[in-house]
């Protein structure tokens, strides 16, 4: 249970490579859900990052912003609740989570970051909001089980390769 902000180093080159993440929670093995309280309002860069068994994140209602790589290669994460409070789910936020099988993005959401879903294999269906007017570059690229996708009119910008591999 995560009841406050936290702050750490992220430190190297902030993109797919050359990162290292001094993050509390990053690559542990033994987290298997985590609860993260109302008096939240930031999920940092990585904050677990490469943690095998997570299976269940419960986000609070004040959260306002999933930063990049906060959930990033959590291979067993079926269950992500996001709340309405949420206005950003940044850059490669849920990448690599290859057992997340659906996503409901809440109506506060403006922007998915590019490659926020990325190979996220077993994902089936998105439902995307009226709010959303962008989706960035590499979004749902190789979500090779994605069968059902609805991009409302208010989507006025969609990145490169945001649907590769979407067979």
């Amino acid at each position: 249970h995560i009841g406050r902000n936290l702050a750490y180093r992220l430190s190297g080159y902030e993109g797919l490579f050359d990162c290292t993440y001094d993050s509390p929670f990053g690559e542990n093995s033994t987290l298997k859900s985590v609860i993260i309280s109302d008096s939240v309002a930031v999920i940092r860069s990585a904050l677990f990052h490469a943690c095998d068994n997570l299976t269940c994140a419960i986000i609070g209602n004040h959260v306002q912003v999933i930063e990049g790589n906060a959930f990033e290669g959590c291979i067993n994460l079926t269950n992500i609740s996001i709340p309405n409070s949420v206005t950003t789910i940044g850059n490669y936020a849920f990448k690599d989570c290859s057992s997340l099988t659906s996503v409901t993005i809440p109506n506060s959401v403006t922007s998915i970051g590019a490659g926020a879903f990325r190979n996220c294999s077993s994902l089936t269906s998105v439902t995307i909001p009226n709010s959303v007017t962008s989706i960035g570059d590499d979004a749902f690229l190789g979500c090779s089980s994605l069968t059902s996708i609805d991009i409302p009119n208010s989507v006025t910008s969609i990145g490169e390769q945001a649907f590769l591999g979407c067979s």
